[in-house]
Parts: C-alpha cells; sequence; structure tokens
C-alpha cells in the first residue's frame, strides 16, 4: 500500500462518474485516504452544466458541455438515479436537465463530497511509477495545473487512479467525401443549444440517435423542415410535420449538394451532425498503452482495467447505459479489485479474457465502434460485475423498467417523455401515459420480471 496504510485514490472529473467514485471511496475509510478529485472546471456536474456559450470560456479553455437548452432525460427518474439516492419523489419521471444538476449537487451535500473536490484545477500527466510494496508493484504520479497558470504545477503520488473524464465533448465529425464543398452551416451537436436560431430553415439532421431524434423534434416546433438522414432501420412511429428520413449522406458534390446512399439529393441551409463524440485521454502516459480504435478503448479488462497497469480505472465509457447506476456498480467493483474481494486474473488472463469477449460480440455482428454501446447487455455486465465483486446488484425490476421506456419511446417517440412511473413497495412498478391511463407492460420485456 505505497507504505501509507491506506490506498490513496485520485479521481479524475467531477461529473456523474467522478462523483459516484469518490463517494464509495470516502464509504470506505477503513481501506481508503479520503479521494482527490481533480476538476477542471468551476462546477460539479460534468455534461449536465448548462452553458449558453459555445466554444471557449473567457480564460481560453474550452467548454466542454454539450447539454441544450430544452433537453429532459429520456430515461426515467426512477432507473436513472442511483440506487443508494433516489430523485425527489415530486419529480415527474423524465426531468430537465436543471434538475439533474440539482440531483448531483444535492448527492455531493449528501455524502459529503465538496471538501475532496480541486475546482479550476486540469490534470496534465498520469504517470506509472514501478514502487517496491506498492499495490502491484505500481503508483502513480498524477500532475495537475491550477487554472491556466502552467507555472503553479504540483505532482502527487497515489496508490490507484479512476480517470471520470466523461466522454461527450470532443465532438466525432465522420469522414464525408467533399465535406469541404458544403456551402451551408456546418456544425455539430455539440454547439447546439436552442431550436430558435435554426427557425425556418432547411436542415439535415445527421444521426438519429437520442440527440438527433430529440433536436429533430425541436428543430420541427420552430418550423424548420427536417431531413433525419441515418442508417438504421427506418423509424415506425409517428414523427413531427416537417421531419422526413433519408438514408446516410454518402458525399458533398462540387456545388455543396448531399447526396445520400440511395442517390437522392439535397441542398439545405445547415447540416447538423448529432454523431457523437470521441473518447480522449490526452494526460495518460504513452506507455500505458490505452489506445482508441474506431470507438473502442483498448484494451480494457471489463471495459475498465488496462491488463498491464491494473491500478488504472476508466471509469464510464460505456454508451446506451443508464448511467448513474453503471457508475455505481463500476465504482463497486474498482473497490473490490483495489481492497482484494476480488482477485484480478494474470495480465495474460486479462488480455486473453479481452480478446475473446471482443471477437464474441464481433461474431454476434457487432462492430468495432459499436461494442462499447452495451444496451440491453448493460445488465448482464452489471450483474457480473456485482457477482465478481461480491456486492449487492442492481434490483431487479430496473432492467425491466428501462426496457419498457425503449419500446414506449420507439411506438410513441412524440409523447413518451410524458409518461410517468411508480415503483412500487414491492419492487415491481407501474405506468401511466400523459392522459393518466395506466398502460400495460410490453410483452417482450415481461419476462424479466
Amino acid at each position: 500500500m505505497a507504505g501509507f496504510g491506506k490506498l490513496r485514490v485520485a479521481v479524475i472529473g467531477a461529473g456523474g462518474a467522478g462523483l459516484c467514485a469518490a463517494r464509495h471511496l470516502l464509504s470506505r475509510p477503513d481501506t481508503f485516504a479520503p479521494p482527490v478529485v481533480y476538476e477542471i472546471t468551476k462546477n460539479i456536474g460534468g455534461t449536465w452544466v448548462y452553458e449558453d456559450r459555445v466554444g471557449c470560456y473567457d480564460n481560453g479553455l474550452p467548454i466542454h458541455s454539450s447539454m441544450y437548452r430544452d433537453l429532459r432525460t429520456n430515461i426515467p427518474k426512477e432507473v436513472m438515479s442511483f440506487p443508494d439516492f433516489p430523485f425527489a419523489k415530486h419529480l415527474p419521471s423524465f426531468v430537465h436537465h436543471t434538475e439533474v444538476r440539482k440531483y448531483l449537487e444535492q448527492y455531493c451535500d449528501h455524502f459529503r463530497l465538496w471538501d475532496h473536490i480541486q475546482f479550476g484545477t486540469s490534470v496534465a500527466s498520469v504517470t506509472p511509477v514501478a514502487v517496491k510494496g506498492g499495490w502491484n508493484g505500481l503508483a502513480w504520479n498524477v500532475t495537475s495545473n491550477d487554472g491556466l497558470d502552467h507555472s503553479k504545477s504540483t505532482t502527487e503520488r497515489f496508490d490507484a487512479v479512476m480517470v471520470c473524464n466523461g466522454h461527450f465533448y470532443d465532438s466525432y465529425i465522420p469522414a464525408i467525401p467533399g465535406l469541404e464543398k458544403f456551402k451551408g452551416t456546418l456544425m455539430h451537436s455539440h454547439d447546439y443549444r436552442s431550436a430558435e436560431p435554426l427557425a425556418g430553415k432547411s436542415v439535415v439532421v445527421l444521426g438519429a440517435g437520442l440527440s438527433g431524434l430529440d433536436i429533430a423534434m425541436e428543430l420541427s416546433s420552430v418550423n424548420a423542415k427536417v431531413i433525419l438522414s441515418h442508417g438504421q432501420r427506418p423509424l415506425t412511429c409517428p414523427l413531427p410535420s416537417g421531419v422526413q428520413q433519408a438514408p446516410p449522406v454518402t458525399s458533398v458534390l462540387d456545388d455543396g449538394t448531399l447526396e445520400f446512399k440511395d442517390g437522392e439529393r439535397a441542398k439545405p441551409e445547415v447540416f447538423l451532425f448529432c454523431t457523437g463524440y470521441n473518447f480522449t485521454f490526452p494526460f495518460l502516459d504513452e506507455k500505458v498503452g490505452v489506445k482508441v480504435q474506431e470507438h473502442l478503448v483498448l484494451p480494457l479488462y471489463k471495459f475498465l482495467i488496462p491488463p498491464a497497469y491494473p491500478s488504472l480505472f476508466i471509469v464510464g465509457i460505456c454508451r446506451a447505459i443508464c448511467p448513474f447506476p453503471h457508475f455505481h456498480i463500476q465504482s463497486q467493483f474498482v473497490l473490490s479489485v483495489l481492497d482484494g474481494s476480488f482477485l484480478l486474473p494474470s495480465r495474460e488472463d486479462m488480455e486473453n479474457d479481452i480478446e475473446l469477449d471482443i471477437a464474441a460480440r464481433r461474431a454476434r455482428g457487432i462492430a468495432t465502434r459499436h461494442i462499447l454501446k452495451l444496451d440491453s447487455e448493460q445488465w448482464a455486465y452489471n450483474d457480473e460485475l456485482a457477482r465478481l465483486g461480491g456486492f449487492q446488484p442492481l434490483p431487479c425490476y430496473w432492467s425491466n423498467l428501462y426496457e419498457s421506456n425503449k419500446v414506449f419511446r420507439a411506438r410513441d417517440m412524440l409523447n413518451y417523455k410524458n409518461y410517468n412511473y411508480t415503483v412500487l413497495e414491492n419492487m415491481d412498478w407501474k405506468v401511466h401515459d400523459l392522459h393518466g391511463q395506466q398502460l400495460q407492460k410490453p410483452l417482450a420485456v415481461k419476462k424479466q420480471m
């Protein structure tokens, strides 16, 4: 234990994942020294901190949040919360982003996290050091800078590092032949804040993930003419007026016209990318060997641990998940590794496990870029971590309610956020639509109860 008796853990980022990591470390004062949480901004909450401006702050630092003004959650609060800290009962199931930020501040109050966060502090480097008697023979030097004053850099030594730096800020724009010839406004959802500036305009929205769908609906409410371009199966639910679907954009022609996969063409005023984000860990020492290839972070055992450096943990990179419960499970698994209640396999066995897992996913037809998109597989993943780490899994109703919400969303994109869920005392649940009518649970997911 690097001679300190208690393990010192650095946490990078004070968004949902970093706060959850700090909460669990603080709950175990017998084994862990109070954590040091490094946060580059002046606030907790990460992506949930809405910032009206786009681009950079006055101090030159980039604006990280991709939050738009009218965003409401697309997962009901009943399964979005940390399992040990529910949202306030009076709130509707689908809450406005300001309520999520408030909720994270209340989480900080409740678990007394504020004093452990170093605000306005950017992490410059995270470097492994061989230490005799250290945890697995390792320790970590974390060098941080105070705000923009890079002359004030500090290096601290830790037994382990939990990287919780989020992944909704470095915009991913796919390589589309001829894109530089587009003559209109090119933007990414990272810089989208509200629909009004695009009122009445013709817009091609590329990507029909949740933000693409949300933004297309917002644009229709200000009479924009929207083409929702995507590579998924065509949506069958009713879409708002003014929104039509098209296959993916394959190229931009010399005169700035967009060409779709089916040969159709459009010349919109705005080309809006809802194509997701890149993973980026600029502070990680190269020798750690963590790489990003086609939106997959490699090599990570259980999507968390580089086998060669098993006291480094990259938390919260999985996509299409219930984020807060996912962090809750991952953080406890990290603690079970560090306190020895789960003995990690050998480096070689972890590397084999990673290869087999990725091969199995590819064999099921999952493209490399979607391997971290767990979606319905998150429940088995969470349960496996709980089983290995020997801690309480999520309640069974969690997956059932989440999967049912997906069915309701696919059926009724325009109204599903007005539904309200109630969790009953026996951990069953019920749901009412916007007219107060109790709805049947979808048959497809009933079996999971």
